[in-house]
């Protein structure tokens, strides 16, 4: 299992984040979705933690065969989708992913959120991360792949007219007021043998390039968000969905599912589909590294993990 601990800051404070991130997340997941691919919203329901009290619970479906390399792609149906749980129990989250017929596939992603430039070497209140395996992203100046490089969205000439905040410059985390860190501690772990430090090296930096362009994106998006409710966010956040869920499943017919009409939220039908989908080759290919396949149209029901120890399943 390899664990990191990245450690994101953005000029804001953590009680906007709290509105920001929603927005974020909600459009983002808008504008990746398309074609039969990206993110579908299966739950979005209140929850309460007996220690970090109410909160958000939510399980998305994130469908994207195409976007693997090659290697990957060796093994792996030709259709899948990874499932996505979140308990958002803010400032404190817990994400994990999992691919339900790759059952020793899990990353976990623990988050908490503080009003420093992450000078907080034990944040998660348990046993320090070595220094070794802590790294720092700098939404400013760290790069980001090509195809999400947007002139609107480049910090170095951003400004926010109801804040008054930007451009950032070099050096900006030492001094800027108001700023924030996102802490977040990253445990990914695919045990099949051959497979294991490639898959989680490529895993990490996929995780850390969604970092870099999510929390770019929720501070140089600081104008649409700044002076929303909760309630307005929410709202918000609901119309997205229902627009994103219609975007997955109304298309892809000719990957053998039928085309689903604009539906709300509630009732997006189950995606048999990407079951059958799974060839006898690839279980045969799965069998011979001793993995063993399962249903992937089990929907059995969200628990928050009690653990911060390894789980069977970031980024929020």
């Amino acid at each position: 299992m390899l664990m990191k601990e990245y450690r994101i800051c953005m000029p804001l404070t953590v009680e906007e984040y709290r509105i920001g991130q929603l927005y974020m997340i909600s459009k983002h997941c808008c504008e990746q979705s398309g074609g039969g691919e990206g993110v579908e919203v299966v739950k979005n329901e209140p929850d309460i933690h007996p220690q970090h009290g109410p909160g958000q619970v939510t399980e998305k479906r994130i469908y994207l065969s195409s976007k693997l390399p090659s290697w990957i792609k060796a093994f792996v149906p030709r259709f899948f989708y990874v499932t996505e749980k979140a308990w958002n129990f803010y400032p404190y989250t817990i994400t994990e992913y999992s691919v339900s017929f790759v059952p020793r596939f899990s990353i976990r992603i623990e988050t908490r959120f503080e009003n420093n430039n992450g000078s907080n070497n034990n944040v998660f209140g348990d046993t320090p991360t070595p220094a070794e395996n802590v790294s720092f992203l700098d939404i400013l100046s760290d790069p980001i792949p090509e195809k999400h490089k947007i002139e609107s969205e480049d910090l170095s000439r951003w400004r926010s007219s109801k804040t008054n905040r930007g451009p950032l410059k070099e050096g900006w985390r030492d001094h800027h007021n108001p700023i924030m860190c996102s802490y977040k501690r990253v445990q990914c772990s695919f045990e099949v043998y051959g497979f294991q430090t490639r898959t989680e090296d490529f895993v990490h930096k996929i995780i850390k390039d969604i970092l870099l362009v999510a929390h770019r994106q929720a501070v140089a998006w600081l104008d649409e968000w700044h002076g929303l409710s909760l309630k307005d966010v929410r709202e918000y956040e609901k119309n997205m969905q229902e627009t994103t869920n219609s975007k997955v499943t109304s298309t892809q017919i000719d990957a053998g599912e039928v085309a689903a009409p604009d539906l709300h939220c509630s009732q997006v039908p189950s995606r048999p589909a990407f079951f059958r989908s799974i060839s006898v080759t690839d279980e045969r290919s799965l069998k011979k590294m001793g993995v063993t396949t399962v249903d992937v149209t089990d929907t059995s029901a969200l628990t928050v993990p009690h653990s911060p120890a390894r789980l069977n399943s970031t980024p929020e």
